[in-house]
């Protein structure tokens, strides 16, 4: 991963929620993707995502590109939407997101990457990130993740309630959460990406850009 710098720019893709939207952002990132010849990872150092929009970012930061990540929609997305109750929903998306990602965990993405959730009790965001530099002050404690893999993270965030069951996920600390789409709490997250770019990196904000 890419190590953050107020030498250069820092440049943020923030994608948002929204379902089958996902299809009209992956058709812009594409066309994004062609104009800079190269993967979108190489040129972004944080990918902050929501819900659908967390889908993509955490394939993204992986190193998928765009026209792989549009073709698993077109194959996949269906056969979750086409469910009719919650439970049988939550059980297609999750077989789809374990299939995708595996065992993956946090610290295999090439860069800075934040997977927004809301905690279900409290109604409070809980973001996955990758890098130490994005703690806020929280070093001691710090893990990319929160030791969770990708998979669950992402359902997480995508788990729409009443839509979708709540996700629970189980950190390496032993802790116990339970989240739902990370929507409610911003449903375009690019505050929460330029909070860590500004607080947590403290960098100037005439070194950050975001494309949103």
């Amino acid at each position: 991963m890419a190590e953050f710098s107020a030498d250069r720019p820092l440049r943020i893709l923030s994608l948002d929620g929204g379902g089958a939207k996902g299809f009209y952002t992956l058709g812009v990132l594409r066309e994004i993707e062609g104009m800079i010849k190269c993967p979108l990872h190489e040129k972004f150092d944080l990918t902050f995502g929501t819900s659908t929009g967390a889908i993509i970012a955490a394939l993204l930061a992986l190193g998928k590109s765009v026209k792989e990540i549009a073709d698993l929609y077109e194959e996949h997305v269906p056969t979750v939407m086409k469910e009719k109750g919650r439970r049988e929903k939550s059980a297609a998306l999750a077989k789809l997101a374990d299939e995708i990602f595996e065992d993956t965990k946090f610290d295999a993405m090439k860069t800075g990457v934040g997977i927004v959730t809301t905690r279900w009790v409290i109604e409070r965001p809980m973001i996955f990130k990758t890098s130490i530099e994005q703690a806020h002050g929280r070093i001691g404690t710090f893990s990319p993740g929160f030791g969770v893999k990708v998979s669950d993270a992402v359902q997480a965030s995508c788990s729409a309630f009443p839509f979708f069951e709540r996700k629970m996920v189980t950190t390496d600390k032993g802790d116990v959460v339970e989240l739902i789409d990370g929507g409610y709490c911003a449903n375009n997250p690019t505050l929460y990406a330029i909070a860590d770019a500004m607080m947590a990196l403290k960098l100037p904000p005439s070194s950050c850009g975001s494309l949103a």
